[in-house]
């Protein structure tokens, strides 16, 4: 028996045989076109519209993240600009196999050095390339194998076309060697419900038909199980399945004390399901998606519609709408697309609407007037608004009130940089909450780009400097008497979940799927619990460490309270 290690996904544990993915295409070979530039030409713009057209299908099949993920890729797949640089290649003499291959890897490294938005769309360009060549040479593309029975997939890692559609009849299991906690097989995995673990780099030398343990809340793999520990692993899956069908409950911990489990949502059309899977409202609504693939800025009354949509859906709850979050990372030609050599540290969130004050004043305005309406229909929800990558007290001070001007009640901040953490004694002096981004708060913490897979190991929110500056955030929050909430990825994750409320969080969201798991974890502690567990990941020296001694005092506590509970019973 042999246990490898990785970052698991969810509570959840599963066993199979191993059926690894299929190995990438070769690369097509540099050599002169037999046929004419225009033949060339047109097998690879039809080529890329089917791959285009069937990623469109995948997502619209899959739904939720997965299709806005694919759709995503789809529009890459056919922007003018690859378009140009396939063209000129071909005209140069090149084959189309050989054009498409070429143009997608300078584009991919392109968007890899712009980092942030775009940046996390490049490694998804290299599925899409290998999909469009297959096509050109008559194959199939590279994809789940099927090998006539259920098994637990191993890959290097997964395109997000591949996740989207896994047959969870057939895979039992993830398992990849690279990728972090906020890789996108890692999202689309919570968002499934898949049994993961991910950044598992010994999972390269696991054989075909191999059997192995797949246990996300350990964040281990076992390999040639016992036949006792294949038992014990599946009694735990049984017992989490019948957990996961008793009646859904409010969050909190076992002492009474209340944890509302709240929703990341992209779109309103996500929120019925969010309220099926027991969310308690909305931690965070991104508007992006009104404005990341329209060539002007959306109209007032083309947003008040989604956002009436969205509120109606939570008639009495909490949501969180963040106003939009874009800028040099995420090119739009009304706002900022000028070019910036770090556009991580350029003019993005916050700034970006500075500087296209317009914009945030129509969004707010869509906003108020949409709380408004809600509101009249006797269906109202208690709107919360905030603003993305706020990183000064003065900054805090403009939004708050600007959003104030137009009758929004409760403003607010994320807190998604080291130095409004920092600041949180002074910035929540004026703001009315904070939600913590632990995705950008790890990356500008550790000065790791979260989408650049030479530094994955670094993006992790276990490592103490991150808990730190939760805990600078929480700290003012309790001292002030303000909200503090958690919508980064980290929200998702059990046991951390935890640590998160013992450094003072006091709501955390996540994508739907998780809330299960994360209320489940919540019920096995006290506040007081919390607080120990927080405690010991916080004196630990890395992040792995961190995880480790949180695990081992959270089993101290366990093992303590159930003991009391012995003790005390007549």
């Amino acid at each position: 028996m042999a246990e490898l290690r990785g970052v698991g996904i969810g509570l959840g544990v599963a066993q199979g045989p191993v059926a690894r993915m299929a190995e990438p295409l070769p690369a097509p070979a540099d050599t002169p076109s037999e046929l004419s530039a225009a033949d060339e030409t047109a097998r690879a713009r039809d080529a890329v519209a089917a791959v285009a057209r069937e990623l469109e299908q995948r997502g619209a099949q899959a739904g939720g993240a997965a299709q806005d993920v694919l759709e995503a890729q789809a529009m890459m797949a056919e922007d003018p600009s690859l378009e140009t640089e396939i063209d000129a290649r071909i005209a140069a003499g090149k084959t189309a196999e050989f054009a498409v291959h070429d143009a997608f890897a300078s584009f991919r490294d392109t968007l890899t050095a712009m980092g942030g938005y775009l940046g996390e769309r490049a490694a998804d360009l290299d599925d899409v390339a290998q999909r469009v060549i297959a096509r050109l040479r008559g194959v199939p593309a590279p994809g789940v194998p099927d090998p006539g029975y259920p098994f637990v997939l191993v890959a290097k890692d997964l395109a997000p076309a591949d996740t989207a559609l896994l047959d969870l009849d057939k895979v039992l299991a993830l398992i990849t060697t690279e990728g972090g906690p906020t890789s996108h097989t890692a999202i689309l995995a919570r968002e499934k419900s898949i049994v993961a673990v991910v950044g598992a780099v010994s999972a390269k030398d696991l054989v075909e038909g191999e059997m192995v343990i797949v246990d996300a809340a350990a964040g281990v793999v076992t390999t040639q199980p016992t036949p006792e520990e294949l038992e014990r692993a599946q009694n735990r899956a049984d017992a989490r399945a019948s957990a996961a069908s008793a009646p859904i409950t409010p969050g909190a911990l076992n002492d009474g004390t209340p944890v509302p489990l709240l929703a990341n949502l992209g779109k309103p059309e996500d929120a019925a399901e969010a309220v099926a899977l027991g969310a308690e409202g909305v931690g965070l609504f991104r508007t992006e998606f009104l404005f990341l693939s329209a060539s002007q800025a959306p109209t007032v009354q083309q947003q008040r519609e989604s956002y009436i949509r969205l509120l109606s859906a939570f008639p009495g709850k909490k949501v969180v709408v963040r106003v939009l979050d874009a800028g040099a990372d995420k090119p739009l030609s009304f706002l900022n697309d000028a070019h910036e050599e770090n556009p991580a540290l350029g003019l993005r969130g916050i700034r970006a609407l500075r500087a296209s004050e317009d914009i945030l004043r129509e969004q707010l305005t869509a906003l108020a007037e949409a709380d408004a309406a809600v509101a009249a229909l006797g269906t109202a929800a208690d709107l919360w608004v905030m603003a993305p990558m706020v990183a000064t007290v003065e900054e805090t001070e403009y939004f708050t009130e600007i959003a104030r001007d137009y009758g929004i009640r409760t403003a607010g901040v994320m807190v998604e940089v080291p130095s409004s953490a920092l600041l949180a004694d002074r910035i929540l002096v004026d703001a009315d909450f904070a939600s913590i981004g632990t995705n950008d708060l790890t990356q500008y913490t550790l000065a790791a780009d979260r989408l650049l897979g030479s530094v994955a190991a670094f993006q992790d929110p276990w490592h103490p400097a991150v808990l730190r500056l939760i805990r600078e955030v929480g700290d003012a929050g309790r001292t002030l008497g303000k909200p503090v909430g958690i919508c980064g990825e980290a929200a998702a994750d059990p046991l951390l979940a935890v640590v998160l409320v013992g450094l003072g969080a006091t709501s955390l969201s996540m994508a739907p799927t998780a809330l299960a798991d994360v209320r489940a974890s919540l019920l096995e502690y006290s506040l007081d619990d919390a607080r120990v567990i927080a405690e010991a990941a916080l004196a630990a020296n890395g992040a792995a460490s961190a995880r480790a001694a949180a695990r081992a005092a959270a089993t101290t506590t366990t093992t303590l309270s159930e003991t009391q509970q012995k003790v005390t019973q007549p």
